[in-house]
């Protein structure tokens, strides 16, 4: 898997209900090396901590591969890498194979894989309709979120490599599904409830279902 771009976003106001507010999810290509901090990206801007941001949303991957199926659904829009909002588009990023757990090495960091991402109405803003969250949630590429291990620094170019495999089989796919599923798939669902890597809060949603 190989970085293709590191994007970076600064707050931008938008209407939403008749109120103006901010957001981060307008994130465009730079040239520069990311700094992956504990928390954050360094110099990204992140408006809604309750929802981005911290230890188990560090940074937010997205898939290259999958680009040329939202470009045909939206050939309108003026399109560039960072347009989900992510920090790094990467080539090859597959959520049916990345396990959550797994620790990866990215340019000098390591991250682990934590969790998938939800959309929500900001995207729907930033492509014009509240349409592509149900678009977004069908096509069952979300992307994912990372826990930083190791602060280190990302740039254009550099690969992601695996350090070390969970034993815990639950993709981020498989996890994405369960997550919107009406009826759980009881395997699935304590493949989750014992992964190590998901966030506690997320497990502890789940339990309900058992």
């Amino acid at each position: 898997m190989q970085i293709i771009s590191t994007n970076i976003g600064k707050p931008t106001t938008i209407s939403w209900n008749g109120k103006q507010e901010e957001t981060g999810i307008y994130k465009y290509p730079t040239e520069k090396s990311l700094l992956l901090e504990q928390e954050n990206v360094e110099g990204d801007a992140i408006i809604d901590r309750k929802h981005h941001g911290g230890e188990f949303k560090a940074c937010y991957l997205f898939s290259s591969d999958d680009y040329p199926y939202w470009r045909e659904k939206y050939p309108q829009l003026e399109w560039n890498w960072g347009m989900f909002g992510e920090n790094l588009t990467i080539e090859g990023l597959d959520e049916s194979k990345l396990r959550i757990g797994n620790i990866y090495k990215i340019g000098n960091s390591l991250v682990q894989i934590t969790q998938p991402r939800e959309p929500c109405y900001k995207l729907g803003i930033r492509f014009g309709t509240q349409e592509i969250l149900k678009q977004f949630i069908d096509h069952e590429r979300p992307g994912t979120y990372v826990k930083i291990l190791k602060v280190g620094e990302v740039q254009t170019g550099d690969t992601m490599e695996l350090v070390k495999e969970s034993e815990n089989t639950l993709t981020i796919q498989q996890f994405y599904k369960l997550l919107f599923a009406r009826k759980k798939d009881k395997a699935i669902l304590k493949l989750a409830l014992n992964n190590d890597g998901l966030p506690k809060s997320k497990k502890e949603k789940l339990k309900k279902y058992v």
